[in-house]
């Protein structure tokens, strides 16, 4: 997986409270603003800001090592994506909490003092995040997602919801004894439903998940990633795509707690297949067939032997019921809502 390179922190803390963890790729442009805003947090926090370069060929190196000497940098030297660079950090970091944030966001003044008041108050392990806002103009977009049956995101916009199906790895807060027991992000993903499989094991295992009510972060969505962006219609990018099917086929099979696995993940493989024939008819080419549906639609047959320990594995740690878990679903198809509102999507 490469070659790792730490360039120490000055005056790194000994026994943080929280270990701000941001994965970077050819961010130069927007790391400033997000470690603005861990710097200029509120109350008097011990926190240790630990930033995994994958490999950047921009200024970010440069960046961090002139502006910023107090951030703990570990550098790859080969891109490693996001689920490795970020087990790297918690291994690396030291706080009771690790706080995961992209570098395409920015906390309230008042983020950690929050997740820290919300971490006490619960007095257990959990995982929580924090209300997400666009950059550009302030709305809000989600506190958490829920789910459709086949593990689409459905953004939780319910003021009065707290408890959710999975956060976002955008931000993303738990005790570092917790990530650990979790076994951190599944490698074996990649990148793309890391953070829903990561949270998906803890709400099997009875663990919350919820989002807070106050206090907020902002992101550019899709800066780091592209795509996830609708607000000038669906785009996104085949490798997103692809690792998108993929990774929701396999968190579907291992997670679905008790026998409804089975008649979800018929139903699945038979609207991905309607879904990538109307496609590919729309668009004429066969393309998204080929490179992104064709890989989740096998998922099942290639894999089954390596999904099925994996989940004997996650269930045999479950305690809480099917109606449990399932109370984090919506009956309802996210893709023909988003198809509905946005028309097609374009795919690059």
């Amino acid at each position: 997986m490469g070659m790792v390179q730490y360039h120490a922190a000055v005056n790194r803390p000994e026994v943080p409270i929280c270990s701000v963890c941001i994965a970077n790729y050819n961010g130069a442009g927007l790391l400033a603003d997000c470690l603005e805003s861990i710097l200029a947090q509120q109350g008097d926090h011990s926190i240790e800001i630990i930033v995994h370069d994958d490999a950047s060929t921009d200024d970010s190196i440069a960046l961090l090592k002139q502006r910023y000497p107090h951030v703990e940098v570990i550098a790859s030297t080969q891109n490693v994506g996001f689920c490795i660079g970020n087990n790297r950090m918690v291994a690396h970091a030291r706080g009771q909490y690790v706080l995961l944030l992209n570098n395409d966001a920015a906390l309230a003044p008042d983020a950690i003092s929050c997740l820290l008041d919300e971490a006490a108050r619960i007095g257990a392990q959990a995982i929580l995040t924090l209300p997400q806002l666009d950059w550009e103009n302030g709305t809000l977009v989600d506190r958490g997602c829920l789910l459709d049956p086949f593990c689409n995101p459905i953004p939780n916009l319910d003021s009065n919801r707290d408890e959710v199906a999975y956060v976002i790895g955008a931000c993303l807060w738990c005790p570092r004894a917790t990530w650990h027991e979790l076994g951190g992000f599944p490698e074996w993903m990649e990148s793309i439903g890391e953070d829903l499989y990561l949270c998906g094991v803890a709400r099997l295992r009875g663990m919350p998940v919820r989002a807070l009510r106050k206090s907020h972060y902002r992101h550019r969505q899709g800066a780091t990633f592209g795509g996830n962006r609708a607000d000038a219609g669906l785009r996104t990018s085949i490798r997103r795509r692809r690792l998108s099917e993929r990774n929701k086929t396999r968190a579907l099979m291992v997670l679905t707690p008790t026998v409804l696995m089975w008649p979800l993940l018929f139903a699945h493989l038979i609207a991905l297949m309607l879904e990538s024939l109307a496609l590919s008819l729309v668009r004429r080419d066969g393309v998204l067939f080929s490179k992104v549906y064709m890989p989740a639609l096998l998922v099942p047959f290639r894999e089954w032997a390596v999904l099925r320990t994996r989940r004997n594995m996650v269930q045999a740690t479950r305690l809480i019921t099917a109606a449990q878990w399932f109370s984090a679903v919506r009956w309802r198809l996210r893709k023909v809502e988003m198809l509905q509102r946005h028309g097609m999507p374009h795919v690059s």
